[in-house]
Order: C-alpha cells, then structure tokens, then sequence
C-alpha cells in the first residue's frame, strides 16, 4: 500500500468512526427526550421506557430531527415545538458528552 492509500483508509475509517458517533448521540438524546417527554405525561417504568422508543423509532420517518419534533409536540398540549427544539438541543450535548466519556 502506499502512503495515500494509507491515508485514505483512515480518513474512511474516521468518517465512519464519527458517524456511528453522530447516530449514537442522536439516538441517545431522542431517547432522553421521549424520557423527559414521559415524565411530563405522567408514564413511569416500562410505560415511559416505552414511550421512548416510539419518539427514537419516530426519527427514522424522514431526514433530520423534525419528525421527532412533531411526534413530542403532537403528544404534549402544554409545549410548543421550539420548546421541544431547545430540549433536545440540551439533550444532545449531554448526550455527545456522556458518549466521549465512555470511549
């Protein structure tokens, strides 16, 4: 192999590294939100961990996270989808974090 196959192996390799990262922490977080949104329905134990995997299932419907947005918001009267955005924001980077720390 040469130098610049080398380097393309890796650059391969990173890209694919980051991705699964980028799923990891996306999943991680739509399931903190569908948590977060749980508890404010009043779902506990298997009920909310349920729930949680309808909102991560939810962002498999189209590209990006609005999917998501739309399923929290249609199921809680009381926020708004912004509200949502900004939740999951939050969520997110304690996600990226916790998955940085177990690496």
């Amino acid at each position: 192999m040469t130098t610049f196959d080398d380097r393309e192996s890796a650059f391969e390799a990173k890209f694919a590294h980051d991705e699964e990262m980028i799923f990891k922490a996306d999943a991680r977080a739509n399931k903190k939100l569908g948590l977060w949104a749980a508890e404010k329905m009043g779902k506990t134990g298997d009920d909310a961990e349920a729930y949680a995997r309808e909102v991560i299932t939810s962002d498999f419907e189209e590209p990006g996270h609005e999917d998501v947005v739309r399923k929290v918001t249609g199921d809680l009267s009381s926020v708004t989808a912004d509200e949502v955005r900004a939740k999951r924001a939050e969520l997110l980077a304690q996600a990226k974090t916790e998955i940085m720390n177990e690496a």
